[in-house]
């Protein structure tokens, strides 16, 4: 099997409904949307007008698969190995092999609608064809189009960037046809990892259009209640919406950009519509900002700038620069942290979160029906699309839609349906669930969470930093709940009363979590070092002889163990994760086993695992020795799944998630599979290599560095063969070895003072 084979292997779970897409554009967006198709290991043809005279044929596409490795829109290696390149006149004739074919061209209804007409004489029948529009309508677009044509379109709108943004918006209309909308759907969320919302056709579909609002209103409300750029920024931080505040957020995309968006939408809207009040295309200041070529951070400034002098701001009266003058959470009534002091406090700060927040939640009442499908979408649109924390209709339920109603009467305006709907079932939400529409989400999959389990009932056993959850089918997921999920003594108990029930109660283990951070960021630093600092030696090897037995233990259970991984997975994290039978990675899994940056190696069977994961993939014994050495002394961390992949920390038969919300449930379907007829894995015998040469990874290291490779060396190499058991024997020799040492210490002191590691 070739590298290639073996590494596609790891994608060989995603579903394979689309197997091939084209994507016209290779611009930021269609490139990224390119990359992000690429990203679940799928063939991509991506075109764009042919290259000046002179040229090659193929440059601009080519630029833009350039451009998304160098601003990594490509998870991994192979990535770019897996896109097509070329152009428009020669190649178009490439679309007949695509499923899903995505265009992403300027933003004009002439060349789109010429770009359809070649589409489809060419496309298979049932292809996927989208449009990736920001402004234009579905019904626009396919106007003059075949009856076939209409049926197969779409309009899917990504964030940008494509990798990292979750919200995609779809618009299709009655004609659409229902199972290729479906299987867009599904396609989207599972191998793109996208969370869909259904959009009406409307203009600027569910998220532009209340976000665009907001920002609009919040801008010249606040020169309307005479704060400073930095006031309201600090208000909308504190209301977590979101932490770049307003005018910091027109910075980052760019206020060149409301000539063309915010004009497109009121000119798109009716003059009944009160995004008309607030016209910031027409509004003096930002003019004469375009003007002046005042765009933001794309052009040195916009709202605020860096200078040698510090940081200025605008003036929003003026626009005049001027040094800015930093709001401080303490400014702000509550301290910046209680959104119902603010929302109270009779002040500047107080009238301008409820003038804005008011706004913002009645537009949202009142299109909400008639933009989005789901009402509850606008507030994913707003989270996803906008970096709020919460979205509107749930800071409605915070402040009191009581309050709400009383703030709309007092300014005047009326109190839209969904708001008395709401009003009348106590709430937005109760329980988590959208109540004020009764479709509201309805046929949506509900995604398996260990809060859904408690809530449910289904807890085994645990304590304050770990539990057992009963999922149901007869599996067990464990589930360590401490800060960023670190190991300690608590948790160990938990793993500990988990291992018996392993056989008899439970056929399956997951091991995972619902944290939006860390799978588990490893041993509590904090804990390792005050057992040295207390002197308390026999503690500290009972806790890392305890660590490795367990983590041993649920290598070697008589049922699969899954490690469901995403987010961080470092030190004790990620060995806990090697020691399952298999990893189902997130895609944007961050994997490593940082130690040495702290004075330490791995010793709850990091190395061990490390070494044994490289003899499985058919390395010779010093190649895999020499690959976990360099991981480890390196001490960086995966920037994805495919990292960890090309790293050897995941191996082929490991497989990748692309969305966050189906890990557990996917964990889930694979541990069941497994079970069925499951033999423990052979206790496996290490061959060491001989003479294992290290001294090639610490040419520029200090002495202490050199020290901790010998030690690695010791635990990798040194000739004959080792049980697992006997090679973590070898690996906590080596630990305390560096324990002793006062530059350990030094080094684990300064990591908790400054989170920052003191090497070299």
């Amino acid at each position: 099997m070739t590298k290639m084979m073996a590494s596609q292997a790891f994608w060989a779970g995603l579903p394979r409904d689309i197997a091939c897409v084209a994507v016209i554009g290779a611009g930021a967006m269609g490139g990224g949307i390119a990359a992000q198709f690429a990203n679940a290991g799928l063939k991509v043809i991506l075109l764009d007008m042919p290259g000046p005279e002179g040229d090659a044929p193929d440059a601009p596409a080519q630029a833009g698969l350039a451009r998304q490795v160098r601003i990594q829109g490509f998870m991994g290696p192979t990535g770019p190995g897996r896109v097509v390149t070329g152009n428009t006149v020669r190649d178009l004739p490439l679309l007949a092999e695509a499923d899903w074919i995505v265009e992403a061209v300027i933003e004009r209804l002439d060349v789109k609608r010429d770009l359809y007409a070649r589409i489809d004489v060419l496309r298979k029948p049932g292809s996927i064809v989208s449009s990736n529009t920001s402004t234009l309508l579905h019904s626009q677009l396919v106007e003059g189009m075949s009856d076939a044509f209409r049926r197969d379109f779409l309009i899917t709108h990504f964030f940008n960037p494509p990798r990292l943004m979750p919200l995609l918006e779809i618009v299709s209309t009655p004609e659409t046809d229902p199972a290729l909308l479906q299987r867009a759907r599904q396609a989207a969320r599972q191998v793109l990892g996208k969370t869909v919302i259904d959009c009406r056709d409307t203009p600027g579909f569910v998220a532009n259009r209340i976000g665009c609002f907001w920002m609009a209103a919040a801008a010249l409300l606040a020169r309307e209640h005479g704060l400073t750029v930095e006031e309201a920024d600090a208000v909308h931080q504190a209301m977590g919406m979101p932490r770049t505040g307003v005018f910091g957020l027109f910075d980052l995309i760019g206020i060149d950009l409301v000539p063309q968006v915010w004009r497109s939408l009121v000119d798109g809207l009716p003059a009944t519509d009160r995004f008309h009040r607030y016209d910031i295309a027409a509004d003096p200041l930002f003019r004469t900002l375009a003007d002046q070529g005042r765009f933001g951070r794309k052009s040195g400034g916009g709202f605020f700038r860096k200078t040698e002098a510090g940081l200025e701001a605008s003036d929003l009266a003026s626009g005049a620069w001027r040094p800015t003058v930093p709001v401080a959470p303490d400014d702000l009534p509550g301290g910046g942290k209680d959104l119902a002091a603010l929302l109270a406090d009779p002040g500047r700060h107080g009238g301008y979160a409820r003038a804005v927040l008011g706004e913002v939640v009645a537009y949202a009442a009142d299109h909400a029906p008639r933009i989005a499908a789901d009402p509850s979408d606008v507030d994913a649109g707003m989270r996803l699309g906008y970096a709020w924390r919460q979205g509107p209709f749930l800071l409605a339920d915070r402040w009191g839609l009581g309050r709400v109603a009383a703030h709309l009467h007092a300014a005047g305006l009326p109190i839209p349906a969904l708001l008395t709907q709401a009003t009348e079932k106590g709430g937005f939400y109760r329980d988590g669930h959208f109540l004020a529409a009764p479709v509201a989400g309805a046929g949506r999959e509900v995604p398996l969470t260990a809060a859904g389990l408690r809530a449910q009932g289904r807890t085994i056993l645990g304590n304050g930093s770990a539990s057992l959850l009963d999922t149901g089918d007869g599996l067990g997921l464990l589930q360590v709940h401490t800060k960023m999920n670190s190991l300690h003594p608590e948790v160990l108990d938990v793993i500990e009363e988990t291992l018996p029930l392993l056989g008899k109660r439970l056929r399956g283990l997951v091991i995972g979590n619902d944290d939006p951070r860390a799978f588990s960021a490893g041993a509590d630093l904090r804990f390792i070092l005050s057992l040295i600092k207390g002197g308390r030696r026999a503690e500290l090897e009972a806790f890392i002889d305890r660590g490795q037995r367990l983590f041993l233990g649920l290598r070697h259970a008589p049922v699969p163990v899954v490690a469901a991984v995403h987010g961080f997975a470092l030190g004790g994290g990620c060995e806990l994760a090697l020691h399952a039978d298999r990893i189902l990675a997130h895609a944007e899994a961050h994997m490593g086993l940082p130690e040495v940056l702290v004075g330490l190696i791995p010793a709850w069977g990091g190395c061990t695992s490390l070494l044994a994961r490289g003899l499985q993939a058919g390395l010779a014994p010093d190649d895999a020795a020499h690959r976990a050495a360099a991981t480890i002394f390196s001490a960086s961390q995966s920037g994805s799944a495919e990292q960890a992949l090309a790293a050897g920390i995941l191996l082929p038969q490991d497989r990748l998630v692309m969305n966050r919300d189906l890990l557990l449930a996917s964990a889930h379907r694979m541990t069941l599979q497994l079970a069925q007829g499951y033999a423990p894995p052979t206790r496996q015998v290490l061959t060491l290599p001989q003479g294992l040469d290290l001294s090639d990874l610490a040419a520029e290291g200090s002495d202490y560095d050199r020290q901790m490779l010998r030690g690695l060396a010791r635990v990798l190499g040194g000739g004959g063969s080792r049980s697992e058991a006997e090679n973590m024997a070898v690996e906590r020799q080596v630990l305390f070895d560096l324990i002793d040492r006062p530059e350990t210490r030094a080094r684990m002191e300064h990591m908790l003072g400054t989170g920052k590691p003191l090497r070299n």
